[in-house]
């Protein structure tokens, strides 16, 4: 019998993994095996995934709790589980759902409900990734009507600013004091000398 490995994920890294730990324990993975990524589902571009897969060989068995753990995209969900069993050889059991255990039902009958319920779960699973960007863009939307903004807070430029401005440009004072003076960046200064010059020349 091969190796036992266990693959965890999370979104971010402020969600928790402490419910898919538990059941790597209860399946027998040792915690050298587990290899966890707070990374996004979208793709497989992730560093611990790819460690897995480097030391996965022919007789292997990995746990993952549900499908949306190994991805949230249907195409490349297809691509990775036949990378997986068929490509290296290895077996998967996806704890929450008993059906997709490749070790169970080799036979033919048995691979094609297997490879029917992971259709329908990988394309659950991106169906489920798009509405959360869906909702997400429509809560984006609703909060911009009611007037909040996002990202930083606009800087205010200080009431004398056109006269460390015209100080600045006659070399009376230099770069780093006329942005000491504004509480500003180099760059932050930069941008707003150039905004203020587009103001004044639609001004005249």
């Amino acid at each position: 019998m091969g190796n036992i490995y266990g693959y965890v994920r999370v979104s971010s890294t402020d969600q928790n993994e402490d419910r898919q730990l538990v059941e790597m324990k209860k399946a027998g993975v040792e915690n050298k095996n587990i290899f966890i990524d707070k990374q996004s589902g979208k793709d497989f571009e992730r560093i611990q995934y790819k460690k897995l897969v480097k030391k996965l060989k022919k007789g292997d068995l990995i746990y993952i709790l549900s499908i949306d753990r190994l991805g949230r995209n249907y195409e490349e969900i297809q691509n990775q589980w036949r990378k997986l069993t068929k490509d290296i050889g290895v077996d998967i059991c996806v704890i929450d759902m008993p059906l997709l255990d490749t070790r169970q039902g080799k036979d033919l009958m048995g691979t094609f409900i297997a490879d029917l319920v992971l259709q329908i779960l990988s394309f659950v699973a991106q169906s489920e990734r798009e509405n959360i960007r869906k909702r997400q863009k429509q809560g984006i939307a609703a909060a911009k009507a009611k007037g909040i903004r996002f990202g930083r807070p606009e800087l205010k430029m200080p009431d004398n600013f056109g006269d460390i401005i015209s100080k600045w440009e006659e070399n009376k004072i230099e770069t780093r004091e006329a942005c000491s003076m504004c509480n500003m960046s180099r760059a932050t200064f930069y941008r707003k000398v150039r905004e203020y010059g587009c103001l004044i020349e639609n001004m005249n």
